[in-house]
């Protein structure tokens, strides 16, 4: 198996990505389609990090217009901050980034830098600019949902819908140049798996306009909890991760603890901007193939199981589809014996720990089970739980029985059952199916409520 393997010691950035690519053998031609659409082209250079030579790219303007003549709305009032950062890099949908007091090294005399210049745009609309670039489908596809990651991030931080979104720096060019080219690089050097060990993110503070800010920035976080690989401090004072770097690696690799054993067919090394002697600030990347019985990936799952003893043949055979929708990787239905000597099953449910409070709730929508048991770390999410009494009429005679209701934290009800003793004590008495007098006592209780929501 071929394998592209980061070493994620000094983080990630969008330019360094991209020039770590292609110093291990990615053909810059690949980049044509983007510097086609775009007011873009990439100047790809030599640096020297701490004593390892480098390859450094810049994103460049090709239409030099000055920034009054562009949109570039720093001081627009949606959420950007300000802050410096140790990756030259242009990264993220909640910080604008300025360059601080760190040696920086790359020479801007030859062109404008994009980063920082024109417009910044809504999520809707870089989308639709991505789409419009003529790319192969998997590269556009690729790219439209490390855009996806970066929005649900943004839209996190800032408690928005992710349509409403409006990037800051990720909506320009520059940006777009930067995810985009290093889509098309992975996909020229066509690696059958991508990983990467854990990812540094630097320490310190950065400067937001709200005030000072830990490092890592809060899309960065956000970024990191929807990713397989792991984040680690240090071992600088400086962003050492950012938000278009983390997304980037965030949708395409798997997190392993060390670099696998790899037959090597070429390496590289990505030159961030500033100088962080004496930690070489690159990131390196090798390119290889897998030996076998290497341990390539670290599948972190969460196992979840609950047991039904009144689910419907027709809704168990619909869990595999619509847990799977939620998130889940698989689903098993055993049988088993419960309380009383009931008839049961019992459903095992794995899915990506990112995804267990999702597929935990579509399981007890699903279902109407009150629990839902968390395998993996002895917890469990519980509905909040309530009795009611409500009366049914049966030939003339009222009868008292006990309904659950199960509701979210919200209040929200999402499922109503009936005491199975109460039902079939009524059903005994009057001759009734034990199933109609449920549902009977089921449609009660779901008036009540409905009755009950409408007063308030």
């Amino acid at each position: 198996m071929r394998v592209l393997a980061f070493d994620g010691r000094m983080g990630a950035s969008g330019d360094m990505l991209l020039a770590a690519l292609l110093d291990a053998g990615a053909d810059s031609d690949a980049l044509e389609p983007v510097t086609d659409a775009l007011d873009v082209e990439y100047r790809i250079d030599e640096a020297e990090k701490s004593g390892i030579a480098a390859t450094t790219v810049d994103v460049l303007l090709t239409d030099e217009k000055p920034d009054s003549d562009r949109s570039h709305g720093r001081d627009e009032p949606d959420g950007g901050h300000d802050h410096e950062h140790g990756n030259h890099d242009h990264a993220d949908g909640t910080h604008d980034h300025e360059h601080g007091d760190a040696n920086h090294d790359h020479d801007d005399h030859d062109g404008v830098r994009a980063e920082g210049h024109g417009p910044h745009r809504s999520y809707l609309e870089v989308r639709e600019i991505v789409a419009d670039m003529g790319l192969e489908p998997r590269v556009e596809r690729d790219a439209l949902a490390i855009f996806e990651l970066l929005g649900e991030a943004e839209a996190s931080v800032h408690g928005e819908a992710l349509d409403e979104i409006h990037f800051h720096e990720v909506g320009a060019d520059d940006a777009i140049a930067d995810v985009v080219g290093a889509v098309a690089l992975l996909h020229d050097l066509e690696p059958e798996r991508i990983v990467t060990t854990p990812l540094a993110t630097g320490g310190g503070t950065v400067s937001m306009s709200h005030g000072e800010y830990p490092v890592p920035t809060p899309a960065v976080i956000e970024i990191a909890q929807r990713a397989d690989w792991s984040l680690r401090g240090g071992p600088v004072d400086a962003e050492l991760l950012t938000p278009t770097g983390a997304a980037i690696l965030g949708h395409v690799a798997d997190g392993v603890d060390s670099l696998p054993a790899l037959d090597l067919e070429d390496s590289g090394y990505g030159a961030g901007g500033y100088d962080l002697d004496p930690h070489p600030n690159v990131l390196r990347v090798l390119f290889g193939t897998a030996e076998d019985g290497s341990e390539l990936v670290k599948d972190d799952i969460a196992v979840l199981e609950t047991n039904l003893d009144d689910a419907t043949p027709e809704v168990l055979g619909g869990l595999q589809e619509t847990l799977a929708d939620a998130g889940a990787r698989d689903v098993s239905i055993l049988p088993a014996t419960m309380k009383k000597s009931r008839p049961g099953h019992l459903v095992k449910v794995i899915c990506k720990p990112a995804d267990r409070e999702r597929v935990a709730r579509a399981l007890a929508e699903e279902t109407g089970t009150l629990g839902v048991r968390d395998a993996g770390v002895t917890h469990r999410w519980i509905a909040n739980r309530e009795f009611e009494t409500v009366t049914v009429e049966i030939a003339g005679k009222s009868h008292e029985v006990t309904v659950k209701i199960a509701s979210d934290s919200d209040g929200d009800v999402y499922d109503i059952s009936t005491e199975y003793d109460d039902a079939r004590a009524i059903a005994t008495e009057t001759g009734v199916p034990i199933r109609d007098v449920i549902r009977r006592a089921e449609r009660v209780a779901r008036s009540l409520l409905e009755t009950r929501d409408r007063q308030q």
